[in-house]
């Protein structure tokens, strides 16, 4: 049994999309994956499971889900050693980056293509930086953008297929489940 992490795009956002953790749970479990846990309400899940391609664990899940849920629930797992790497290499660009106010990572099926990945690091400006690495992209955001806008540097949209967690939710989940 290898553990895996599971990320839920979209989910408990507002009264339509919503979807507990006991029932997150029992759809995880359901389908035949082991020691589910879940972590805040924000679609963070970790699980034991004998299938190793990512890419089938994530259609399994989102197949559950939406017959679950009546709603598309779009799904990004992780390995969880490649997670734990994802998180060291957070932590250090973090650390390079002092002062920010915010630092928000997308998570992604695939590593973005050459051109796109620079279509997103394009969109920095004095706000803050976007950075592309792997299946993580990061928003390093300074004192002074605009807080509460959803996409502030216009990278976002560039990524329609992430899912957004803070530099606090990956360490932690790293620290508990890798």
């Amino acid at each position: 049994m290898a553990t895996h992490l599971a990320f839920l795009r979209a989910i408990n956002l507002g009264a339509r999309r919503v979807f507990p953790k006991a029932d997150i749970q029992r759809v995880v479990g359901g389908v035949g994956f082991e020691e589910v846990e879940t972590h805040i309400n924000t679609g963070n899940v970790r699980f034991d499971t004998r299938m190793r391609s990512a890419a089938k664990i994530e259609q399994t899940l989102e197949r559950a889900f939406a017959a679950d849920r009546g709603f598309d629930v779009p799904t990004i797992v992780f390995p969880a050693r490649e997670f734990r790497d994802l998180a060291d290499d957070t932590a250090a660009l973090h650390a390079r980056h002092p002062g920010l106010a915010r630092h928000y990572v997308y998570l992604l099926k695939q590593p973005p293509a050459p051109d796109r990945a620079a279509q997103v690091e394009a969109t920095s400006s004095e706000h803050g930086d976007m950075v592309v690495r792997g299946r993580a992209v990061h928003a390093l955001l300074r004192p002074g953008y605009e807080a509460g806008v959803v996409d502030p540097l216009g990278a976002a949209k560039l990524l329609p297929d992430a899912t957004a967690r803070t530099f606090t939710v990956i360490a932690t989940v790293a620290e508990k489940w890798c």
